[in-house]
């Protein structure tokens, strides 16, 4: 708008009264898209639709995901006060979310026994249709890379794609089933292996059976408590969950 002034990436979306004239150390150093994003307004931020998901996702363009920009700052000063608290995001996601203790040890072989994975929501999803529920399969198994590629090995995918299909695709329509692996360099938990998990419009009592939440600690309620009510919980009775990092 003309005449309009122009705020400093930290400043926009954040109310007039809690605006600083210094960044904050956490929006500090940040990489060139996230300062792109924080500075453009929610309301010119267009939601992916499904369709959009599956044809970024299917042109492997993983980075096109982006959260919107109110969301992203929640994320990132969420991730700031984790590491504080708890030294990494890793130990956060073990102590608060996953219940599991290093060195990971997986009881078999990858997905052989449902004790070796945990399914949550991700509570802080990208920028899409709300229709859509999130989620992120954590496992205590790590996966085959191609060394020269990085990318999945043909094997892995195809073990992926086969629990997929199994847990998800056996209750719900092929086509609004997606699954996807973040590439390393935007991972934000490099700790744990994980994959994520998008479906569209799904029946609620089915979600119900593969994923659960539990409530924010306490000791991280002060810096998320804006999250925390946001957070897109697909479900009217669930409880409020506590924000996954990934």
């Amino acid at each position: 708008m003309k005449g309009e002034v122009k705020l400093p990436y930290w400043q926009v979306n954040v109310p007039p009264e809690e605006r600083t004239d210094e960044c904050p150390e956490h929006l500090l150093n940040l990489p060139p898209r996230d300062v792109e994003i924080l500075s453009m307004r929610d309301a010119d931020f267009s939601p992916m639709t499904w369709e959009q998901v599956l044809t970024e996702v299917g042109a492997n363009r993983i980075d096109s995901l982006q959260r919107t920009p109110s969301d992203l700052l929640r994320y990132i000063a969420f991730n700031a006060k984790a590491r504080k608290q708890y030294g990494s995001v890793t130990n956060f996601l073990l102590a608060e979310r996953l219940g599991w203790t290093l060195p990971l040890v997986p009881k078999g072989a990858p997905f052989e026994h449902p004790e070796d994975m945990n399914t949550l929501y991700n509570d802080w999803p990208y920028g899409i249709d709300k229709r859509i529920v999130h989620l992120c399969v954590w496992t205590k198994f790590p996966f085959e890379e191609d060394p020269e590629t990085g990318d999945l090995t043909d094997a892995t995918r195809a073990a992926i794609d086969n629990y997929v299909a199994k847990v998800f695709r056996s209750r719900i329509p092929a086509e609004k089933v997606l699954w996807f692996r973040n590439w390393s360099s935007i991972k934000s938990v490099r700790g744990v292996e994980h994959f994520h998990v998008m479906l569209f419009d799904p029946d609620r009592s089915f979600v119900h059976e593969v994923t659960s939440g539990v409530a924010l600690p306490a000791s991280l309620m002060d810096s998320a408590s804006e999250t925390a009510k946001a957070s897109r919980v697909p479900n009217e009775d669930s409880v409020m969950v506590c924000p996954v990092l990934s």
